[in-house]
């Protein structure tokens, strides 16, 4: 008997209404997207009228390259640095101060959006202005989603490599390879899905967000969040709806991407276990 034939009806019922109230929303927005009508709410025939007159949008290009330019970067940067310190939480030895490193580096997580915002407002404000650098711009909102980012991506890579068996780290060592080398051959293919999915993570934060970048960001550099919750304000634009299924498609085929990558990371780890065990 199959799991699903033990569960019955009343949970494959309550399966049924979590995926509808999590992905029908989704389908009528797609849906709407090709309406003809102006009305968000009324269907009046099909249509790919918005979606031109998306591209033809030279400012909502604009903020969605700008919006793409910081999320690649930020998403980049924060696993990097994250990496970093989950080696220090988890493969160094105790130090006076790892406690408070620890809370530093994971207080974004419980902090609200706004006072972050603020207080790297009033910090890019003082920093820059010494420097004479634009406190808002570009920089200052590239820095800022890292800032953010970064503590979800190393709450991740912690969990996994805290999970990792140290004697094929120690093995390796044993065996005359130094710590780097360690590194990249042992510890980095065994995490590199935690990596994929911190990345995919951060990539998304920064995407989405709105409250940190309207405190951060001028008139140079408006993010894509920005533009819409502008646009929308001024109420239902059907440009929105097609901008939106657009998103929708992006995120999906990350997604998509990165769990192709880690299939295939697990399967060639797999096999290279199987064939340890065979020369064995």
């Amino acid at each position: 008997m199959s799991p699903m034939q033990k569960v019955g009806w009343f949970g494959k019922s309550m399966l049924g209404l979590g995926y509808a109230f999590l992905y029908l929303p989704i389908v009528i927005l797609v849906l709407f997207s090709f309406n003809a009508s102006r009305i968000s709410t009324v269907w009046s025939g099909f249509s790919f009228k918005w979606y031109v007159a998306l591209f033809n949008d030279e400012s909502m290009l604009k903020a969605a390259w700008v919006s793409l330019k910081v999320a690649f970067t930020s998403a980049t940067v924060s696993v990097i640095l994250a990496t970093l310190a989950a080696m220090v939480l988890t493969r160094f030895r105790p130090f006076r101060g790892k406690t408070m490193f620890a809370a530093l580096i994971t207080a974004p997580l419980v902090m609200p959006e706004v006072v972050t915002a603020l207080s790297l407002l009033l910090m890019f404000t003082t920093v820059f202005g010494m420097f004479g650098v634009e406190a808002k711009g570009m920089l200052s909102i590239f820095l800022a989603h890292v800032t953010f980012t970064m503590a979800f991506v190393t709450v991740v890579l912690s969990s996994r490599l805290a999970e990792l068996d140290k004697s094929l780290e120690e093995a390796a060592m044993d065996l005359g390879a130094n710590r780097v080398k360690v590194f990249f051959v042992i510890t980095l293919p065994i995490i590199m899905p935690a990596l994929v999915s911190g990345w995919l993570l951060a990539f998304t934060l920064s995407l989405d967000d709105v409250v940190i970048a309207s405190f951060v960001s001028g008139p140079s550099a408006t993010t894509l969040p920005m533009k819409i919750f502008s646009t929308v304000r001024l109420g239902p634009n059907p440009k929105i709806n097609a901008l939106a299924s657009l998103l929708v498609m992006l995120v999906a085929q990350a997604a998509v991407v990165g769990w192709y990558i880690m299939h295939r990371q697990e399967r060639r780890r797999l096999r290279d276990i199987q064939l340890a065990l065979k020369e064995g």
